[in-house]
């Protein structure tokens, strides 16, 4: 995107008051955890990631966990776990709805509480399971990650950010409890790109921003960066039409979003954009970028179980 469009980007601010209250209950019950797990986008690592956590969480082990997966760019995912092991932080990629990388996401989560835990054996204490908090925020997957982990719906999940209210502990077999606690976002997003991307895959409410600006910035992305899978979702012959908008106008036609007098409906026209995307119909793509320079390469090994 060059630097005369970011100018005109629409500034993106959601912080409602129930968030504030979340990360008080957050700093809250933290004592009562052994080790974080932070629930990022496999397809935003970087813009889904709370640059309030590290503050928050202090010095508790911490893991993350780049969910969603299947819908990213598998060596973009591969490139971010590296990055994040480079900087001593253990991150493996999972699919929530598939199951994808929940047995190594149990297993490094205990391996990380096993310092607290055995120190509590040592000192006359009873052996007790890993006990784990997962932050992440809205509509990031942390209910769907909890129930296909304890096998059971015990969380509630919907398509909606913010729908996790209450903080409730979960068993998950005999090894690990954990505490789930709602999605948190920050009180302002310094780049105005972060809360666009946010915007992009959902975690944003759809209602507090300007969808056919908002819709027509992504389509300006998917052309620069993944032109081709436009062409193969929505039939283009040619070459693509040169804004976002007029994109999505021709989208419109191509599925016959039309009112009177041959206009385009550009509200149904940005909810199948919207949707398409979200679900992956656009195929695998990743929106963040891996810093340059930090780390190698690595062979994605969380995706599979």
């Amino acid at each position: 995107m060059d630097k005369e469009t970011r100018n005109d980007l629409p500034g993106i601010q959601w912080f409602p008051g129930h968030m504030k209250k979340a990360q008080r209950l957050i700093e809250e019950n933290l004592k009562l955890v052994d080790v974080v797990i932070e629930l990022l986008d496999a397809r935003i690592p970087a813009s889904s990631a709370n640059p309030m956590l590290a503050d928050i969480i202090r010095h508790k082990p911490r893991l993350i966990a780049l969910n969603k997966s299947d819908l990213a760019d598998p060596l973009s995912t591969k490139r971010w776990l590296a990055y994040f092991r480079a900087q001593g932080i253990p991150a493996v990629a999972i699919d929530s709805m598939k199951g994808r990388g929940m047995k190594q996401l149990v297993a490094k989560a205990e391996e990380l509480a096993r310092p607290k835990t055995d120190r509590l054996v040592a000192k006359g204490g009873r052996p007790r399971a890993a006990r784990c908090m997962i932050l992440g925020i809205p509509n990031v997957g942390k209910s769907s990650l909890i129930n296909r982990l304890a096998g059971a719906v015990k969380a509630k999940a919907a398509d909606k950010p913010g729908v996790t209210r209450a903080k409730q502990w979960i068993k998950i077999g005999a090894a690990l409890d954990l505490l789930d606690t709602p999605g948190i976002l920050w009180p302002k997003f310094e780049d105005q790109m972060v809360g666009l991307k946010l915007a992009f895959t959902g975690a944003i409410n759809d209602e507090i921003y300007d969808r056919e600006q908002v819709t027509a910035l992504l389509l300006s992305v998917m052309r620069r960066d993944y032109p081709e899978r436009l062409v193969e979702r929505f039939k283009f012959k040619g070459e693509l039409p040169q804004t976002g908008l007029e994109i999505l106008e021709a989208i419109g036609r191509k599925r016959g979003c039309l009112v009177k007098g041959g206009l385009v409906d550009l509200e149904k026209a940005q909810q199948i954009v919207l949707n398409e995307f979200r679900a992956g119909k656009l195929g695998l793509v990743t929106l963040d970028e891996v810093p340059v320079g930090s780390g190698k390469e690595e062979d994605g090994e969380g995706t599979k179980e």
